[in-house]
């Protein structure tokens, strides 16, 4: 499980991590609690939140987005 912190975006880092399909790694939302995403993930966790991390600054929007991923 990992847990994304931001309190924008949160609908668009939704469907980017659900759509992420690589190295057996995978996201599965699970809840929102406040500006928490919670994730279920597959494979390696610390892959997963590098992946993570990487996928939302690659985007348009995510390289000026204040986050963290835990």
């Amino acid at each position: 499980m990992i847990t994304i912190n931001s309190a924008m975006q949160q609908d668009n880092i939704k469907q980017l991590l659900e759509a992420i399909n690589e190295e057996d790694i995978t996201y599965k939302f699970k809840e929102k609690k406040g500006i928490q995403l919670i994730f279920d993930v597959t494979g390696d966790r610390d892959l997963a939140v590098r992946k993570a991390k990487d996928a939302i600054k690659a985007t348009d929007w995510g390289h000026v987005l204040y986050f963290n991923v835990v």
